[in-house]
């Protein structure tokens, strides 16, 4: 799940994704391959490949799935073509949702996105009505554990991060997209191990939710977008006191 870290869900996020490493693996390597598509297999001569590269290896990905995947997508190897889709709109509270996708068949996956906004009293938004309240970040999650704050602040700011925030054991450094792949590489030159890294939709101002049945229900919503096959990635602006998350997650 992909949002902000300031709700406290970033470890919520992983562990759930370790509950179904496969999926995961497949949605990246679905974005492998429509990066791979649209500006070749070599990630130095194709900064979105380098950057779902890198997510890719976050994750823990196998580099032979990796390869696969992006020999698929530059026609090295026959594989199936993707197109990229994109929905907004409103869970309970009135959180905001921005869903993003990747398909091989875009009415079917509007058809079954639609039927879970439906199923949780929810429905489309006009495009950008939601989508205006984020910006695209790199987003880069480092354990406290791993390293100590004031070295991280040093090496990412040097390297050209925005800003970096300290929320319980993590770390959230954000950065321009196009500085992202400068700041990846100096964590990784400086061996510090990324808990995530991709290019995220951060909100510009977020919805506190201080109702656990609220927060059951946005977190509900978005473990059903999450689950359908055709989801990469869903966005909010929910703001959740960490405790409730924990009171949910239990």
């Amino acid at each position: 799940m992909s949002g902000h870290s300031k709700w406290a869900t970033i470890k919520h996020k992983k562990g759930a994704l370790d509950a179904k490493r496969g999926k995961i693996f497949s949605k990246l390597s679905k974005e492998l391959m429509v990066a791979a598509k649209a500006g070749g297999s070599n990630p130095d001569m194709n900064p979105t490949l380098r950057t779902v590269i890198q997510k890719a290896k976050s994750y823990n990905m196998p580099s032979d799935n990796i390869d696969r995947a992006v020999k698929k997508g530059a026609g090295e190897i026959e594989g199936v073509t993707f197109e990229e889709v994109t929905y907004e709109g409103f869970a309970a509270g009135g959180v905001a949702l921005i869903v993003k996708g990747l398909t091989d068949n875009k009415n079917r996956a509007a058809a079954e996105i639609r039927h879970i906004f439906t199923k949780h009293g929810s429905s489309f938004a006009a495009q950008g009505a939601v989508s205006r309240g984020f910006q695209r970040k790199g987003q880069i999650i480092v354990e406290a554990s791993v390293v100590a704050e004031d070295k991280l602040m040093d090496i990412v700011l040097n390297a050209g991060a925005d800003d970096m925030n300290t929320y319980g054991d993590q770390y959230e450094i954000l950065t321009d997209p196009n500085n992202f792949s400068a700041v990846t590489d100096a964590l990784e030159k400086a061996g510090i191990k990324t808990a995530s890294a991709e290019i995220s939709m951060v909100p510009m101002t977020e919805v506190p939710v201080s109702d656990k049945n609220v927060a059951s229900a946005v977190m509900r919503f978005v473990n059903d977008l999450e689950d359908n096959d055709d989801v990469q990635n869903v966005y909010t602006n929910m703001d959740v006191d960490e405790k409730i998350m924990a009171e949910i997650d239990q």
